[in-house]
Order: C-alpha cells, then structure tokens, then sequence
C-alpha cells in the first residue's frame, strides 16, 4: 500500500464554525462530531478535523490547505466566496486583493476561514517552475 494521507487536525476557535466554513464553500458534506473533532470528510477519503480548545486562541498559527478542484466545481466555489462577499486574493501572501490567479494554466484563489488559516481552491497541480511565479 502506498502512503496517504489519512487526516489532518486544524486548531480553532469555534470547531463546528470553521468547519461550516470550509464545507459550505466547497460544497463538501456537513460536518460531523468525531470524538473531539468537527470533521471535513473529502473526496479522496480525508477528513479535516477541526479541534477547539486545544491550544489557546492566541497560540492558533494559521495553517494552509489547498484544495484541487475541477473547473465547475471553482466556479461554484468562486460564486460562493461571491456571494458571500469573502475578501479573497490571488495569492497566498495577499498581495492582490480581488484576484484569482492563473498559474499551469488553471485557476487559483486563496481565502481565510474564520481562524485565519489559509483555505486555497486550484484547478492545475502547480509544478516548481510555478512556485514562485507572480503571473495572475
């Protein structure tokens, strides 16, 4: 069996409202209880856990998740963030406000969950030529 990544535990302040946040804007299932957890179930079968209470809200140190997606799943998820007025920007240093990127010929945003952490949606797997590019 090849390794995979099984789940990954994101601290925050308000488990069920982080977890909301990433479920309702890629359109995944409704967060579950898992043992202390609000879980995220995904596509390829990880879950994102969100935890509480583990570490004090000051000590949260925003994380990154990207998310690969076909493009009319990112234009779902685009008329989500849209709708819902979310700043947004085209990269993850938020250096352009309002933009989507267009790295490997995909397209890319980024938006922070209500922790902070760094929520990315991309339709191309960036190759180490694109890291690093500015092109938007």
């Amino acid at each position: 069996m090849s390794v995979q990544l099984d789940h990954t535990i994101i601290h925050a302040t308000d488990k069920f409202a982080s977890a909301r946040f990433l479920a309702e804007l890629a359109g995944l299932e409704e967060p579950t209880a898992f043992g202390p957890f609000a879980a995220v179930p995904t596509a390829n079968g990880l879950t994102i856990d969100y935890a509480e209470h583990v570490v004090e809200a000051a000590a949260i140190v925003p994380q990154h998740l990207a998310f690969r997606v076909s493009e009319e799943e990112f234009d779902a998820i685009f008329a989500r963030i849209q709708e819902r007025e979310l700043p947004y920007w085209a990269d993850p240093y938020h250096h352009k406000p309002q933009e989507i990127n267009h790295l490997a010929g995909g397209r890319g945003v980024y938006v922070s969950d209500p922790d902070g952490h760094a929520i990315e949606f991309l339709t191309r797997k960036h190759s180490l030529e694109d890291l690093g590019t500015a092109s938007s």
